[in-house]
Protein backbone atom coordinates (compact mmCIF):
# COMPACT_ATOMS: atom_id res chain seq x y z
CA UNK A 1 0.00 0.00 0.00
CA UNK A 2 1.54 3.32 -1.11
CA UNK A 3 2.09 6.04 1.45
CA UNK A 4 -0.61 8.72 1.14
CA UNK A 5 0.34 11.99 2.91
CA UNK A 6 -3.29 13.19 3.07
CA UNK A 7 -4.53 9.94 4.60
CA UNK A 8 -1.64 9.94 7.05
CA UNK A 9 -2.33 13.57 8.02
CA UNK A 10 -6.01 12.80 8.64
CA UNK A 11 -5.13 9.71 10.66
CA UNK A 12 -2.55 11.64 12.66
CA UNK A 13 -4.91 14.51 13.51
CA UNK A 14 -7.62 12.07 14.57
CA UNK A 15 -5.10 10.05 16.57
CA UNK A 16 -3.95 13.20 18.39
CA UNK A 17 -7.55 14.07 19.31
CA UNK A 18 -8.06 10.47 20.39
CA UNK A 19 -4.89 10.61 22.49
CA UNK A 20 -6.00 13.88 24.11
CA UNK A 21 -9.42 12.46 25.01
CA UNK A 22 -7.86 9.24 26.26
CA UNK A 23 -5.31 11.08 28.38
CA UNK A 24 -8.02 13.27 29.88
CA UNK A 25 -10.07 10.22 30.77
CA UNK A 26 -7.03 8.36 32.04
CA UNK A 27 -5.22 11.04 34.02
CA UNK A 28 -8.08 13.08 35.47
CA UNK A 29 -9.55 10.47 37.78
CA UNK A 30 -11.20 7.06 37.83
CA UNK A 31 -14.63 8.56 37.18
CA UNK A 32 -13.52 10.19 33.93
CA UNK A 33 -11.89 6.93 32.85
CA UNK A 34 -15.03 4.96 33.61
CA UNK A 35 -17.31 7.45 31.84
CA UNK A 36 -15.04 7.42 28.78
CA UNK A 37 -15.11 3.66 28.45
CA UNK A 38 -18.80 3.48 29.24
CA UNK A 39 -19.32 5.58 26.10
CA UNK A 40 -16.94 3.28 24.20
CA UNK A 41 -18.87 0.27 25.52
CA UNK A 42 -22.21 1.66 24.30
CA UNK A 43 -20.83 2.70 20.90
CA UNK A 44 -19.06 -0.62 20.39
CA UNK A 45 -22.24 -2.58 21.19
CA UNK A 46 -24.25 -0.52 18.68
CA UNK A 47 -21.68 -1.20 15.96
CA UNK A 48 -21.37 -4.88 16.89
CA UNK A 49 -25.12 -5.40 16.59
CA UNK A 50 -25.18 -3.61 13.23
CA UNK A 51 -22.36 -5.80 11.94
CA UNK A 52 -24.17 -8.89 13.23
CA UNK A 53 -27.36 -7.91 11.42
CA UNK A 54 -25.41 -7.71 8.16
CA UNK A 55 -23.55 -10.95 8.82
CA UNK A 56 -26.22 -13.32 10.15
CA UNK A 57 -29.39 -13.71 8.12
CA UNK A 58 -32.51 -13.12 10.16
CA UNK A 59 -30.73 -11.57 13.13
CA UNK A 60 -32.81 -8.59 14.11
CA UNK A 61 -34.02 -7.96 17.64
CA UNK A 62 -37.03 -5.73 18.24
CA UNK A 63 -38.28 -3.76 20.01
CA UNK A 64 -35.16 -1.75 20.78
CA UNK A 65 -35.28 -2.34 24.54
CA UNK A 66 -34.63 -6.04 23.99
CA UNK A 67 -31.31 -5.12 22.39
CA UNK A 68 -29.98 -3.54 25.58
CA UNK A 69 -30.31 -6.51 27.95
CA UNK A 70 -26.79 -7.80 27.37
CA UNK A 71 -25.21 -4.33 27.09
CA UNK A 72 -26.74 -3.46 30.49
CA UNK A 73 -25.43 -6.73 31.88
CA UNK A 74 -22.01 -5.78 30.52
CA UNK A 75 -22.19 -2.27 32.00
CA UNK A 76 -23.05 -3.80 35.34
CA UNK A 77 -19.99 -6.01 34.98
CA UNK A 78 -17.90 -2.90 34.32
CA UNK A 79 -19.31 -1.21 37.42
CA UNK A 80 -18.59 -4.27 39.53
CA UNK A 81 -14.98 -4.28 38.36
CA UNK A 82 -14.36 -0.82 39.83
CA UNK A 83 -13.69 -2.88 42.98
CA UNK A 84 -15.04 -0.36 45.52
CA UNK A 85 -12.62 2.31 44.28
CA UNK A 86 -15.53 4.50 43.09
CA UNK A 87 -18.22 5.56 45.53
CA UNK A 88 -21.07 8.04 45.84
CA UNK A 89 -21.35 8.74 49.54
CA UNK A 90 -21.31 5.37 51.22
CA UNK A 91 -22.55 3.50 48.15
CA UNK A 92 -19.86 1.70 46.15
CA UNK A 93 -20.43 1.61 42.40
CA UNK A 94 -19.32 -2.03 42.41
CA UNK A 95 -22.35 -2.81 44.59
CA UNK A 96 -24.60 -0.99 42.11
CA UNK A 97 -23.01 -3.10 39.39
CA UNK A 98 -23.76 -6.31 41.28
CA UNK A 99 -27.45 -5.39 41.50
CA UNK A 100 -27.58 -4.37 37.85
CA UNK A 101 -26.11 -7.75 36.94
CA UNK A 102 -28.75 -9.56 39.00
CA UNK A 103 -31.60 -7.59 37.44
CA UNK A 104 -30.21 -8.03 33.91
CA UNK A 105 -29.82 -11.79 34.37
CA UNK A 106 -33.41 -12.09 35.61
CA UNK A 107 -34.70 -10.07 32.63
CA UNK A 108 -32.65 -12.17 30.19
CA UNK A 109 -33.92 -15.43 31.71
CA UNK A 110 -37.53 -14.20 31.60
CA UNK A 111 -37.04 -13.24 27.97
CA UNK A 112 -35.71 -16.71 27.16
CA UNK A 113 -38.63 -18.42 28.92
CA UNK A 114 -41.48 -16.29 27.61
CA UNK A 115 -40.20 -15.09 24.21
CA UNK A 116 -42.07 -17.04 21.57
CA UNK A 117 -39.60 -16.09 18.84
CA UNK A 118 -36.48 -16.80 20.91
CA UNK A 119 -33.69 -18.27 18.83
CA UNK A 120 -30.56 -19.89 20.20
CA UNK A 121 -28.46 -18.32 17.44
CA UNK A 122 -29.48 -14.82 18.56
CA UNK A 123 -28.57 -15.65 22.16
CA UNK A 124 -25.13 -16.88 21.08
CA UNK A 125 -24.49 -13.65 19.14
CA UNK A 126 -25.34 -11.55 22.20
CA UNK A 127 -23.18 -13.79 24.39
CA UNK A 128 -20.28 -13.37 21.98
CA UNK A 129 -20.71 -9.61 22.13
CA UNK A 130 -20.77 -9.73 25.93
CA UNK A 131 -17.46 -11.61 26.07
CA UNK A 132 -15.82 -9.65 23.25
CA UNK A 133 -16.87 -6.18 24.40
CA UNK A 134 -18.12 -6.10 27.97
CA UNK A 135 -15.74 -8.54 29.63
CA UNK A 136 -12.74 -6.98 27.88
CA UNK A 137 -13.62 -3.44 28.94
CA UNK A 138 -14.54 -4.59 32.45
CA UNK A 139 -11.04 -6.05 32.84
CA UNK A 140 -9.59 -2.75 31.63
CA UNK A 141 -11.64 -0.95 34.30
CA UNK A 142 -10.39 -3.48 36.84
CA UNK A 143 -6.77 -2.77 35.87
CA UNK A 144 -7.38 0.97 36.28
CA UNK A 145 -9.05 0.44 39.67
CA UNK A 146 -5.81 -0.88 41.11
CA UNK A 147 -7.39 -4.07 42.47
CA UNK A 148 -4.47 -6.13 41.18
CA UNK A 149 -2.06 -4.04 43.25
CA UNK A 150 -3.95 -4.32 46.54
CA UNK A 151 -2.29 -7.55 47.57
CA UNK A 152 -0.09 -7.30 50.66
CA UNK A 153 3.29 -8.95 51.09
CA UNK A 154 1.73 -12.16 52.33
CA UNK A 155 -0.10 -12.52 49.01
CA UNK A 156 2.70 -11.53 46.66
CA UNK A 157 6.39 -12.33 46.73
CA UNK A 158 7.23 -9.21 44.76
CA UNK A 159 5.05 -6.69 46.58
CA UNK A 160 8.04 -4.41 47.20
CA UNK A 161 8.56 -4.07 43.45
CA UNK A 162 5.13 -2.52 42.94
CA UNK A 163 5.95 0.96 44.23
CA UNK A 164 6.50 2.23 40.67
CA UNK A 165 3.47 0.45 39.22
CA UNK A 166 -0.18 1.37 39.38
CA UNK A 167 -3.41 0.86 37.51
CA UNK A 168 -2.98 4.31 36.00
CA UNK A 169 0.52 3.51 34.75
CA UNK A 170 -0.44 0.19 33.18
CA UNK A 171 -3.52 1.76 31.55
CA UNK A 172 -1.36 4.55 30.17
CA UNK A 173 1.14 2.00 28.89
CA UNK A 174 -1.63 0.11 27.10
CA UNK A 175 -3.05 3.21 25.42
CA UNK A 176 0.33 4.49 24.26
CA UNK A 177 1.59 1.05 23.30
CA UNK A 178 -1.40 0.43 21.04
CA UNK A 179 -1.25 3.93 19.55
CA UNK A 180 2.47 3.56 18.74
CA UNK A 181 1.96 0.05 17.36
CA UNK A 182 -0.90 1.11 15.07
CA UNK A 183 0.90 4.21 13.82
CA UNK A 184 4.26 2.55 13.25
CA UNK A 185 2.70 -0.49 11.59
CA UNK A 186 0.97 1.84 9.12
CA UNK A 187 4.17 3.82 8.42
CA UNK A 188 6.46 0.79 8.08
CA UNK A 189 3.89 -1.11 6.03
CA UNK A 190 3.38 1.87 3.72
CA UNK A 191 7.08 2.06 2.87
CA UNK A 192 8.33 -1.54 2.83
CA UNK A 193 5.23 -3.71 3.25
CA UNK A 194 5.04 -6.43 0.58
CA UNK A 195 3.77 -9.63 2.22
CA UNK A 196 0.03 -9.63 3.07
CA UNK A 197 -0.57 -10.47 6.71
CA UNK A 198 -4.00 -12.08 6.41
CA UNK A 199 -6.90 -12.47 4.01
CA UNK A 200 -9.02 -10.76 6.68
CA UNK A 201 -6.96 -7.59 6.33
CA UNK A 202 -5.16 -7.68 2.96
CA UNK A 203 -3.83 -4.10 3.24
CA UNK A 204 -1.78 -5.01 6.31
CA UNK A 205 1.62 -6.60 5.79
CA UNK A 206 3.94 -8.81 7.79
CA UNK A 207 6.65 -6.17 7.48
CA UNK A 208 4.42 -3.45 8.90
CA UNK A 209 3.08 -5.67 11.67
CA UNK A 210 6.52 -6.80 12.83
CA UNK A 211 7.88 -3.27 12.53
CA UNK A 212 5.00 -1.85 14.54
CA UNK A 213 5.44 -4.40 17.34
CA UNK A 214 9.22 -3.94 17.54
CA UNK A 215 9.02 -0.13 17.51
CA UNK A 216 6.19 -0.08 20.04
CA UNK A 217 8.01 -2.39 22.46
CA UNK A 218 11.32 -0.59 21.88
CA UNK A 219 9.98 2.92 22.43
CA UNK A 220 7.94 1.99 25.50
CA UNK A 221 10.92 0.31 27.14
CA UNK A 222 13.27 3.14 26.16
CA UNK A 223 10.97 5.64 27.87
CA UNK A 224 10.57 3.32 30.86
CA UNK A 225 14.34 2.88 31.17
CA UNK A 226 14.84 6.64 31.43
CA UNK A 227 12.31 6.85 34.29
CA UNK A 228 13.00 3.56 36.07
CA UNK A 229 15.47 0.74 35.71
CA UNK A 230 14.86 -1.68 32.87
CA UNK A 231 12.59 -4.51 34.00
CA UNK A 232 11.37 -7.78 32.57
CA UNK A 233 7.87 -6.81 33.75
CA UNK A 234 7.72 -3.78 31.47
CA UNK A 235 9.15 -5.72 28.53
CA UNK A 236 6.59 -8.51 28.96
CA UNK A 237 3.63 -6.15 29.36
CA UNK A 238 4.60 -3.92 26.41
CA UNK A 239 5.08 -6.95 24.16
CA UNK A 240 1.75 -8.43 25.28
CA UNK A 241 -0.01 -5.14 24.51
CA UNK A 242 1.44 -4.97 20.98
CA UNK A 243 1.02 -8.67 20.20
CA UNK A 244 -2.52 -9.08 21.57
CA UNK A 245 -3.53 -5.72 20.11
CA UNK A 246 -2.52 -6.93 16.65
CA UNK A 247 -4.80 -9.95 17.01
CA UNK A 248 -7.60 -7.65 18.15
CA UNK A 249 -7.18 -5.62 14.98
CA UNK A 250 -7.29 -8.76 12.83
CA UNK A 251 -10.38 -10.10 14.58
CA UNK A 252 -12.29 -6.88 14.03
CA UNK A 253 -11.18 -6.88 10.37
CA UNK A 254 -12.68 -10.35 10.08
CA UNK A 255 -15.99 -9.11 11.53
CA UNK A 256 -16.10 -6.31 8.96
CA UNK A 257 -15.28 -8.60 6.04
CA UNK A 258 -18.02 -11.01 7.06
CA UNK A 259 -20.43 -8.07 7.22
CA UNK A 260 -19.17 -6.67 3.91
CA UNK A 261 -18.26 -3.21 5.22
CA UNK A 262 -15.06 -1.15 5.21
CA UNK A 263 -15.50 0.49 8.63
CA UNK A 264 -17.57 -0.44 11.66
CA UNK A 265 -18.71 3.20 11.92
CA UNK A 266 -17.69 6.73 10.96
CA UNK A 267 -17.39 8.76 14.15
CA UNK A 268 -13.58 9.17 13.76
CA UNK A 269 -12.31 10.48 10.38
CA UNK A 270 -9.60 8.23 9.00
CA UNK A 271 -10.18 5.61 11.69
CA UNK A 272 -13.83 4.59 11.36
CA UNK A 273 -15.99 3.72 14.33
CA UNK A 274 -15.61 2.68 17.95
CA UNK A 275 -14.64 -0.88 17.07
CA UNK A 276 -12.12 0.36 14.50
CA UNK A 277 -10.42 2.52 17.10
CA UNK A 278 -10.65 0.27 20.16
CA UNK A 279 -10.35 -3.17 18.54
CA UNK A 280 -6.79 -3.61 19.78
CA UNK A 281 -7.55 -2.79 23.40
CA UNK A 282 -10.42 -5.30 23.41
CA UNK A 283 -7.84 -8.08 23.04
CA UNK A 284 -4.98 -6.39 24.88
CA UNK A 285 -6.82 -5.70 28.14
CA UNK A 286 -7.71 -9.35 28.94
CA UNK A 287 -4.17 -10.46 28.05
CA UNK A 288 -2.57 -7.75 30.18
CA UNK A 289 -4.97 -8.43 33.06
CA UNK A 290 -3.97 -12.10 33.11
CA UNK A 291 -0.29 -11.17 32.92
CA UNK A 292 -0.60 -8.62 35.74
CA UNK A 293 -2.52 -11.13 37.85
CA UNK A 294 0.28 -13.65 37.43
CA UNK A 295 2.96 -11.03 38.16
CA UNK A 296 1.43 -9.05 40.98
CA UNK A 297 -1.44 -10.83 42.69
Amino acid sequence: MAFDPKVFATRTKTALVYAAVMLTGLLWNEWSFFVLFSIVHAGAWIEFLKLSQKTYEGFYIEPWWKQIHFPLLGWGWMLMNTSHSMQIGSIAMSTVGEWLIRVSLVVIMLNIVFEKKFRQKDFIIFLKGFIYLSVSLALLINIRSGWLWNADESESSIAKMLSSFSGKLISLLMVFGIWINDTMAYVVGSFIGKTPLSKWSPKKSWEGTIGGILLSVGLINLIAATQWNFSFDMLAISFTVAFAGTFGDLYESRLKRLAGVKDSGNFMPGHGGFLDRFDSILFASPAVWVLCYLFYR
